[in-house]
């Protein structure tokens, strides 16, 4: 089973202020990453969580980044393998994250995992939806200066659904790419 981490110096930090969480806790903390894994531009806490956390966790401002990102990194590995719970645990257990610990990321995965591979797969994939499609023709057969010019003017309409600043952006960069 080839490994989906590697065991960097970051890791082991951040492995060390994950066993010291407890498992309750943490089962809590890995379902809101998963909740928000698939929103590229979202943190999964604000500031004024961020600062609750450090008290109920008892960590600093810098541990509690190390560990909110470390978590998400393995989380989102598991994504990108699709990774089995079970397997992942193993892998976990093999960069010295608590049996108990990597149980929690394991029952996490299982219960939101598929969901969040299918967020991630749409987001990817289908951004956007075709609505429809037009276009049209124009054909310049000739003009008086030149009686063998054929000349084809096309306009090409795509109806795109999706994030509706950029649609209008999308269809300009279109039309210019046409001319």
């Amino acid at each position: 089973m080839a490994l989906i981490v590697k065991e960097t110096q970051s890791i082991k930090e951040a492995v060390k202020f994950i066993n010291s969480i407890e498992v309750n806790k943490l089962s809590r903390l890995l379902s809101r990453i998963l909740q928000k894994l698939h929103l590229k531009d979202e943190r999964s806490f604000s500031e004024d969580e961020e600062q609750k956390l450090q008290t109920a966790l008892a960590l600093e401002k810098q541990a509690l980044h190390l560990v909110l990102e470390t978590s998400s990194f393995l989380l989102e590995q598991a994504v990108h393998h699709n990774i089995k719970p079970a397997s992942l645990k193993q892998q976990l257990e093999s960069i010295h994250i608590a049996s108990d610990k990597a149980e929690a990321f394991s029952q996490a995965w299982a219960a939101a995992g598929p969901d969040v591979v299918e967020k991630i797969r749409h987001a990817i994939f289908a951004p956007k939806k075709l609505e429809h499609i037009g276009w049209q023709l124009n054909l310049q057969m000739g003009q008086s200066s030149q009686a063998k010019q054929k000349e084809p003017h096309t306009v090409l309409d795509l109806g795109v659904r999706g994030d509706e600043e950029s649609e209008v952006k999308d269809l300009l960069q279109l039309i210019h790419a046409w001319r």
